[in-house]
């Protein structure tokens, strides 16, 4: 069974930095993507990143392109996801997801059915 642990949420400020980390289990991802969605209060769920596990390929939603890095340790099956100048608007708890399945366009990307695996989420707080 495939658990995704996500860690390195927090409370910061605007203009501050966080990283956060996303490790799988129970299988080894050779294909497919891994990527990070997020949900604010009040709000849906929306795509933040993703990553191709075969040649790396990244793809961003508008809002953080130039913010936020995703990368990957294949050796600790494990994604990151790098974000600098944290905004307010930033705040909500993020997901990690992953899939196996290719291939990946830009619409499965944004759309959650997409994706097979889940992890619980991690808070992140941006203050003003």
């Amino acid at each position: 069974q495939v658990q995704l642990v996500e860690s390195g949420g927090g409370l910061v400020q605007a203009g501050d930095s966080l990283r956060l980390s996303c490790a799988a289990s129970g299988r080894t991802f050779s294909s497919g993507a891994m990527g990070w969605f997020r949900q604010a209060p009040g709000k849906v769920r929306e795509f933040v990143a993703a990553i191709r596990w075969s040649g790396g390929s990244t793809y961003y939603r508008g809002s953080v392109k130039g913010r936020f890095t995703i990368s990957k340790d294949n050796a600790k099956n494990t994604v990151y996801l790098q974000m600098n100048s944290l905004k307010p608007e930033d705040t909500a708890v993020y997901y990690c997801t992953a899939d196996s399945r290719d291939p990946f366009t830009i619409m499965r990307y944004y759309s959650e059915s997409s994706w097979n695996y889940w992890g619980q989420g991690t808070q992140v707080t941006v203050s003003s």
